[in-house]
């Protein structure tokens, strides 16, 4: 059992998409032409891909248009709502910066807000589930932004902010580690309390509730060995954070060869963000594996 691939690939990419359209709102760097041309396109590819991939988790695609009218209530509506947002403000703005060489710096500004706006509303879609204690956290929405925001300045090609932000989005995934390892154990909530039978004494397993597997078990109940979760934690943040800050801080007497290493530190830090987003994923210890006797 895994986490499913599109989960993985929208959180990964949307978060790049729109983190790079942020940038470009506030105009770092500030682009038109066929020189902004790029930019978008490389912006629009990742933030719609990403959401056009989390369409294929849903149980009936074609329904997907009814969540916008729950705004009030769902972090998902919201998530929709301020997506389309943000693309159609950027979308203005970027056709502005290509066609006409023109800069509308308040259209920029709201668009780099909505952009970060759906990050953060992404993020609370995870933070606001209690059943999930490690996901339960401030730190949630940090992690989701300072990846979003590190990744954007890489994209966007800000030499000298990169590396500051991959390391502070490093140290944040660290914390969240350190913070979160024992959210579970820490919530209160053990078998007793999930079955309802603390009261009768101890509780534990006798058989499991099924011979079989069955969605809550294929959607919410991950077991990953302590021993492939920390390597997988290593090569996801050395992929994520230490190597591309590496290549963007060796001296290159090439501009073409900086360029290049630019390029790889870009393809290895979304590897990494994929593998953390994976993790991320796979070690959410939802409170129904208690029933299950998998906690």
């Amino acid at each position: 059992m895994h986490p499913a691939p599109s989960v993985i690939i929208f959180t990964t990419l949307s978060g790049l998409g729109f983190g790079l359209l942020a940038f470009l709102g506030l105009g770092m760097p500030s682009v038109t032409g066929w020189v902004a041309l790029v930019f978008y396109l490389i912006a629009y590819a990742l933030a719609v891909g990403g959401l056009l991939a989390s369409t294929f988790h849903l149980g009936h695609p074609e329904r997907a248009w009814k969540a916008f009218s729950q705004w009030r209530t769902s972090w998902l509506s919201r998530e929709g709502c301020t997506a389309v947002a943000a693309l159609l403000v950027m979308g203005l703005y970027a056709a502005w910066a290509v066609f006409w060489d023109a800069d509308w710096r308040l259209l920029g500004l709201l668009g780099a807000a909505l952009s970060i706006g759906t990050v953060f509303t992404t993020a609370m879609i995870y933070t606001q589930l209690k059943t999930i204690p490690r996901w339960h956290s401030p730190l949630t929405p940090l992690v989701f932004l300072s990846f979003a925001v590190a990744g954007g300045a890489l994209l966007a090609g800000r030499e000298s902010l990169a590396p500051w932000l991959l390391a502070l989005a490093g140290a944040i995934q660290l914390i969240y580690w350190a913070k979160t390892d024992k959210a579970l154990a820490h919530s209160g909530t053990d078998i007793a309390t999930a079955t309802g039978l603390g009261t009768h004494g101890s509780v534990r397993a006798f058989e499991p509730p099924h011979t079989g597997s069955n969605y809550l078990l294929r959607e919410f109940v991950y077991v990953v060995g302590r021993k492939h979760a920390l390597k997988l934690r290593i090569i996801g943040f050395g992929l994520g954070f230490a190597l591309p800050i590496a290549l963007m801080v060796m001296p290159f007497d090439s501009v073409m060869m900086k360029h290049l290493m630019a390029g790889v530190a870009v393809l290895l830090h979304i590897a990494g963000i994929a593998c953390l987003r994976w993790l991320f994923f796979a070690q959410a210890e939802h409170v129904v594996g208690l029933y299950y006797g998998k906690r």
